[in-house]
This record gives structure tokens, C-alpha cells and sequence, in this order.
């Protein structure tokens, strides 16, 4: 198995078609789910997943973690936008990636990160730091 880090096709199309918004108005939620080594994760992956998930427990809910927007914005011809860091308290289980979902009808997913190698919390935090909002390292840029 494997986990690709890539914006996912089926959210550049759903951006088109108007089905995601990210505005400071929006009613729409996302989530970034945990995923494990045995992950398959690509640009094709079109919607939240479990499998390969991080096991329910130890710190970890199933479905993972609620974001906060971090409202888009543009800097010259690039607009972008990031979330918040978000932290799992307690946390006794390893990560190899994770998967940005919006929140209701298909889970859609909007991107998957690879961590490049493993990463475990024993008893501790595990925390997601999302890079600097700005249009060369926002999490989700469109040049």
C-alpha cells in the first residue's frame, strides 16, 4: 500500500462545480482522518475512507479531527488558505499520512498529506502543524 500526497482530482472538480466552500460564511465542515502504513491514498482517492485508518482508541476517534478554516485569502495571482494545527491529546498510536474531508453527503476528500515516515505519539501529543498561511506554503494553493 501506499500514501501519495496530492490534492485529490475529485476535489479540483468539485471546486468547479461549485460543491466546496471555504469562506468565513460557510456552513460546510471538514475533518482530517489518521492513516497507517497499510493506507492506499492517491490524487484518486474521491472520498474519506477507514481503511487503513488509525484503530478507534488510544487517543484517536474514528473520522479524526475536526478543522478550523483558516480563511482564504490571495497574494498576487495565487489564492490559498490553510486550517488551524489540530492535536490529538493522549495519543498512543503511530500515523504515516492523513486525509482532508469535507464534513456530510459523500465525504468528499479535498487532499492527502504523507508524513514521509512514520510518526507515533506514546502516551502524548500528536499534533498536525499546518504550514505557514501564505501563498508559497498554504496548505491548499491555486496558482
Amino acid at each position: 500500500m501506499a500514501i501519495a500526497q496530492a490534492m485529490c482530482t475529485s476535489f479540483k472538480k468539485a471546486l468547479l462545480d461549485g460543491e466546496m466552500d471555504f469562506s468565513s460564511n460557510t456552513g460546510q465542515s471538514y475533518k482530517i482522518a489518521l492513516y497507517t502504513n497499510s493506507a492506499n491514498l492517491s490524487a484518486a482517492t474521491d472520498a474519506y475512507t477507514t481503511g487503513g485508518e488509525v484503530a478507534n482508541g488510544d487517543g484517536y476517534s474514528t473520522g479524526g479531527n475536526a478543522l478550523t478554516i483558516v480563511v482564504p485569502a490571495v497574494n498576487g495571482t495565487t489564492a490559498f488558505l490553510s486550517f488551524a494545527n489540530t492535536t490529538w491529546n493522549t495519543a498512543s498510536f503511530t500515523a504515516r499520512g492523513a486525509l482532508i474531508y469535507q464534513v456530510g453527503g459523500t465525504t468528499p476528500a479535498v487532499a492527502v498529506l504523507n508524513f514521509g515516515t512514520d510518526k507515533t505519539a506514546s502516551g502524548g501529543t500528536f499534533q498536525i502543524t499546518f504550514p505557514a498561511v501564505n501563498a508559497s506554503n498554504a496548505i491548499i494553493r491555486i496558482a
